[in-house]
């Protein structure tokens, strides 16, 4: 019998057009002889069903079920591609464990870490994970630019601790740039991460799981024409994405191990895509996607495409296992 799957996409920060066009490329290749896939729109106003009439339909958020022509829909697992809040932070996790609805995604506290950067590395660094250097900033904070150029060194990045898609994030190459940064990373979130500037190749490293044991997929080199991997280079064809990338055996070795140990470390589930920096030749850890892009020209598909796995495969797989668990 096929099981009804509700697609989330949408959601409440700036990344709700990236994870609709997400939604709608698991929606377009969902194996119709397994699933009957169904869009569902989270916003923070209302929860519904997208027909394809574009007309809208409410999810009761009691049991998160829809009433359709006089029939009540039930699902059987969600397939979560929001972005940032609520589907990338673990609210969404928590509900659906509350109602007992199977979601593709992480479970929620493992959420809740890794969209936080700042607890993330905390959490790894006790493993011996290599990160960069880095200085913790709240809201209402004073600022002590000395102190913190003294901390991480110059050039610097100045991030919004819980944000994705490179919003609030700037390189800061001087001491007057740090104040106009701090400045952008506060209208994303009200803490920020300052790190030290890693310098080296940058790789993006697709983890999942496949048929029952954890693979890390072809590894992807990122060549960018900005001053680093902005919102510019991901989306607007301002990079260039190497699969596979240009690495020895060795640097290869080396960062598929720290990708699934960092994976294993944080008890992952699904899909996840961590950025590297191959720094004075050792691979450091920047941060981890636990819902990262899931359109054609994404990394993460395009690594399953190189391992030889068709997007309706990955997305059967990140599915099966989900009503296993």
């Amino acid at each position: 019998m096929k099981k009804n799957i509700a697609i989330l996409m949408g959601g409440y920060s700036s990344e709700f057009d990236i994870s609709i066009n997400s939604g709608n490329v698991v929606y377009k290749h969902l194996d119709l002889k397994k699933f009957v896939p169904y869009r569902i729109i989270i916003t923070q106003d209302q929860w519904y069903y997208l027909d394809s009439q574009e007309q809208k339909h409410p999810i009761n958020k009691a049991d998160f079920s829809l009433n359709l022509h006089t029939k009540t829909i039930l699902f059987d697992a969600a397939f979560n591609t929001i972005h940032g809040t609520p589907g990338e932070d673990g609210l969404i996790q928590a509900y659906f464990e509350l109602v007992g609805i199977p979601q593709t995604s992480c479970d929620f506290y493992q959420a809740a870490l890794t969209f936080n950067k700042r607890d993330c590395i905390s959490a790894l660094k006790p493993y011996g994970i290599p990160c960069a250097t880095n200085y913790f900033l709240n809201k209402g904070d004073q600022i002590d630019v000395k102190t913190i150029i003294a901390t991480v060194g110059l050039p610097c990045f100045v991030k919004a601790n819980k944000s994705g898609s490179s919003y609030g994030v700037s390189k800061a190459k001087t001491e007057s740039d740090i104040l106009p940064a701090i400045e952008v990373a506060f209208k994303e979130d009200d803490e920020i991460i300052i790190e030290s500037f890693l310098s080296g190749t940058e790789v993006s490293v697709g983890v999942i799981q496949y048929q029952g044991e954890t693979k890390v997929l072809p590894i992807t080199e990122i060549v960018t024409e900005n001053e680093f991997f902005d919102y510019e280079a991901k989306y607007l064809g301002k990079s260039e994405e190497i699969t596979p990338a240009r690495l020895d055996p060795e640097q290869q070795k080396a960062v598929e191990e720290l990708a699934q140990k960092t994976y294993e470390l944080l008890k992952m589930k699904g899909f996840s895509r961590s950025e590297y920096i191959f720094h004075n030749g050792i691979p450091h850890f920047v941060e981890m996607n636990t819902n990262p892009g899931l359109s054609e020209a994404s990394i993460l598909p395009q690594q399953a495409q190189k391992a030889g796995i068709s997007l309706t495969e990955l997305f059967t797989t990140v599915i099966e296992n989900c009503l296993q668990s």
